[in-house]
């Protein structure tokens, strides 16, 4: 590491954050956070045991009334000095989440903006909490309706998005006056801390942000998900780790919120912008190396500018460079570890072991660090893994449609349902697609949909609720009925 690289890590706390105090495990454990472009140990952070996590739930009950009970105003001040010290700090906190996640500068720098303005919405959406008053039909009552917290909330954020997969999830529980046990990803925890650090600083009260780190995340969250305390559990992750967590959440009842696994499709019709499509396709796929749960994770491209498309999107691909994301002019950094890429490795073998064809790349590169090529693949048959599976790297596989019909059809043979991109200059069909595609969101002649003002979420396998948006603030809030007699 460099010198600067080196004093920032060692600016972050690397404890677990109970009740207002930093404190390590109960048992002295320790876990590894490792820089993904080099296999080498930055730090170790405090590793979490049954009684650790079950101390953070305590302190977030104890904290619970007193939080509820603050104005709203004040829960967005707070919220609204955060995104500010964020901001200010993006350059330290950009590295940082580079130097453990292993994105290239620019696009930290990117989520830094993206996931602060998290804060910034919900600060606003704090003070626009409202119920409604009605007359009954009737007339001899009056129905009063009120938003209240839900309580306290358990969090699990996964490793790809390390800022923005927390703001999305704290910034409206604040808003709500809930209470929170957060739960990172063990790769990468220090973007997290670092958070913490500057929510503290911003006046939030002890106990109402506790975030635990484990490399058993099992052992310790189950405890949680199934104590009486619990009101909500929140989770960014895979589907099968998802549908677990819910089967533990029916026990309580829990309010659940779900945000899992994608296998986006990327539709180009032929009466596309070919230019716009594929500045898009690079956008829809090569975001944050691939490893994002919207990334393109299937081209289905026109039968008659398939030829045309690939050829670009090939010519773009190759001419990336990869590299350590700290260094000047990279445009891809390292996969998050050895399993992510050995699976990447794996699915691309299968393509080709089903006939499809490398254009560009297509291998994992020796040495330190876990890179592997920018690739493009073509003739994908519909029976290779890479069409059923998230490829979670950077790799774009395409197969050609003949008709708007088949291309929906392909685009929805998948258990998921998260994004979906389709690119075509003629509203008529725009609509069209969008209506018929079987997915929480669209994206319309543009490779990315996410936005903090707008709706997260997916159907099917993808998950149930919403973050972002209006709709964000509702999951951390109960309805409450009064009936009023005169």
């Amino acid at each position: 590491m460099s010198a600067r690289e080196k004093s920032v890590v060692e600016s972050v706390q690397t404890g677990m954050f109970i009740g207002g105090q930093w404190r390590g495990s109960s048992t002295g454990a320790r876990l590894d956070v490792e820089d993904p472009s080099t296999g080498e140990v930055l730090t170790t952070v405090a590793d979490a045991s049954i009684e650790d996590g079950r101390a953070a739930l305590d302190a977030a009950v104890a904290a619970g009334p007193s939080w509820a009970a603050t104005p709203p105003r004040d829960r967005g001040e707070i919220l609204r000095r955060a995104f500010e010290l964020i901001t200010e700090r993006k350059d330290d906190l950009a590295l940082l989440m580079t130097l453990e996640m292993g994105k290239p500068l620019k696009e930290s720098l990117t989520e830094i903006t993206y996931g602060a303005e998290f804060f910034r919405w919900f600060a606003e959406e704090s003070v626009r909490i409202a119920g409604r008053w009605q007359v009954a039909p009737n007339g001899a009552t009056r129905l009063l309706t009120m938003k209240q917290p839900v309580g306290p909330c358990l969090m699990i954020t996964p490793w790809n998005f390390p800022l923005a997969m927390g703001t999305r999830k704290i910034g409206p529980a604040i808003a709500a006056g809930c209470t929170m046990v957060m739960k990172p990803a063990s790769q990468t925890p220090l973007t997290m801390f670092f958070l913490t650090q500057i929510l503290t600083e911003c006046g939030l009260p002890d106990g109402v942000l506790n975030v635990v780190t484990t490399s058993t995340t099992g052992a310790v969250m189950e405890p949680l998900i199934r104590d009486p305390r619990l009101r909500k559990l929140t989770f960014t992750g895979s589907t099968p780790v998802g549908r677990s967590l819910v089967e533990q959440s029916a026990q309580g009842l829990l309010r659940v919120s779900m945000e899992l696994g994608g296998n986006a499709p990327f539709l180009v019709f032929e009466d596309a912008d070919l230019d716009r499509a594929v500045d898009g396709a690079m956008l829809a796929k090569m975001r944050n190396i691939g490893e994002a749960c919207t990334a393109a994770n299937r081209f289905i491209v026109h039968e008659s500018v398939a030829a045309e498309f690939s050829a670009c999107l090939t010519e773009r691909m190759a001419a990336l460079k990869v590299g350590r994301g700290t260094e000047d002019g990279v445009d891809v950094g390292p996969l998050i570890d050895g399993k992510a890429r050995d699976k990447v490795a794996e699915l691309v073998q299968d393509a080709l072991d089903h006939g499809a064809k490398v254009r560009t790349g297509g291998s994992a590169r020796s040495g330190k660090g876990y890179y592997y090529d920018p690739t493009v693949l073509s003739d994908v048959p519909a029976d290779a893994r890479i069409n059923h599976e998230e490829v979670f790297g950077p790799v774009a596989p395409i197969a050609t449609s003949a008709t708007d019909d088949e291309a929906i059809a392909m685009a929805n043979d998948t258990e998921h349902g998260l994004v979906a991109c389709a690119f075509s200059v003629g509203l008529s069909r725009s609509m069209s697609v969008a209506e018929r595609l079987e997915t929480g969101m669209v994206a319309i002649n543009q490779g990315i949909v996410s936005n903090p003002a707008a709706p997260f979420g997916g159907v099917k396998a993808s998950g149930f609720g919403r973050e972002g948006g209006a709709e964000g603030i509702n999951e951390y809030l109960e309805t409450k009925y009064v009936g009023l007699a005169l």
